[in-house]
């Protein structure tokens, strides 16, 4: 018996269906929040959205624009990874669901044919190529080790076009060890998200953005009592900004020593570097 079973059928579906079906797990690209690895979204963005307290704006986002043309490149990258590897591949157009972690889901891009493997396709921008220099950025990993212990299989090719003009394609061997501490994290998220327990607010930008969005402006004339834990967090704070004005003294110092020595030059080099003015 495979690993997986077709949760829903996903050709033709209304973004808006497959949205709302997105919810009932976690799939590939929730992974690498929850792990805390995702420089776009945090383990409380996920929630959120799995919860239904808040989904991000789809109108008119830069983000939005990005999922377009990777979902319009997909083809185009599957294609190309046929034609270097010689595996055909075929898609699923279903949203499957692992048979023993029913919170696990999967929306897969294509499946290799004739052997227990995946293709993931992927797009990115020039100034994201130094990350695949040597492999599969790190926030993809957890994405295609999810994919594994949904389908059970062994390996998942990741094949990328980088900024529309240079092809690349690695194998992720199945990793067992990474994925007892996925399932085991995923878990424990799902727990949260069933019990309505939100995870911790960490550091991050997408963080910080999201509490703006949550709570937009403060009620005038309202007041609080806070936990012993915030006086902690207020001497944090404060050490931070004390050491936030020296390095940027710092900061400063060294740019204006720059400058000085460009003079009236609007480049500079040494070795291989150089300075704009």
């Amino acid at each position: 018996m495979r690993a997986w079973t077709v949760f829903a059928k996903t050709k033709d579906m209304p973004k808006a269906e497959w949205l709302r079906l997105r919810r009932n797990g976690i799939g590939g690209s929730d992974a690498a929040a929850i792990m805390g690895l995702s420089p776009w979204r945090t383990a409380m963005d996920v929630w959120l959205e799995k919860t239904g307290e808040f989904t991000r704006d789809d109108e008119d986002n830069e983000e939005n624009e990005k999922m377009y043309w990777g979902t319009v490149l997909e083809a185009v990258v599957a294609k190309e990874f046929t034609r270097r590897t010689g595996l055909k591949t075929r898609r699923m157009n279903a949203m499957l669901q692992s048979r023993k972690y029913p919170f696990m889901i999967a929306n897969v891009d294509r499946l290799v044919v004739g052997q227990p493997a995946g293709l993931e396709c992927k797009t990115a921008g020039l100034y994201n190529a130094d990350d695949w220099r040597i492999g599969i950025p790190e926030y993809y990993y957890p994405q295609v080790q999810h994919y594994m212990a949904v389908t059970g299989y062994d390996t998942w090719y990741v094949a990328v076009l980088i900024g529309g003009q240079e092809y690349k394609h690695y194998e992720v061997p199945r990793d067992d060890g990474f994925i007892r501490e996925l399932v085991a994290a995923e878990s424990d998220f799902w727990r949260r998200v069933t019990e309505k327990v939100p995870p911790p607010i960490d550091g991050t930008d997408a963080s910080t953005e999201l509490l703006t969005r949550l709570y937009p402006e403060a009620e005038e004339g309202t007041e609080i009592e806070l936990p012993l834990d915030a006086l902690a967090l207020i001497n944090e704070y404060e050490d931070a900004c004390r050491q936030e004005k020296e390095i940027q003294r710092v900061k400063n110092e060294a740019a204006n020593k720059l400058k000085d020595m460009l003079g009236s030059h609007e480049r500079g080099f040494i070795h291989d570097r150089q300075v704009i003015w």
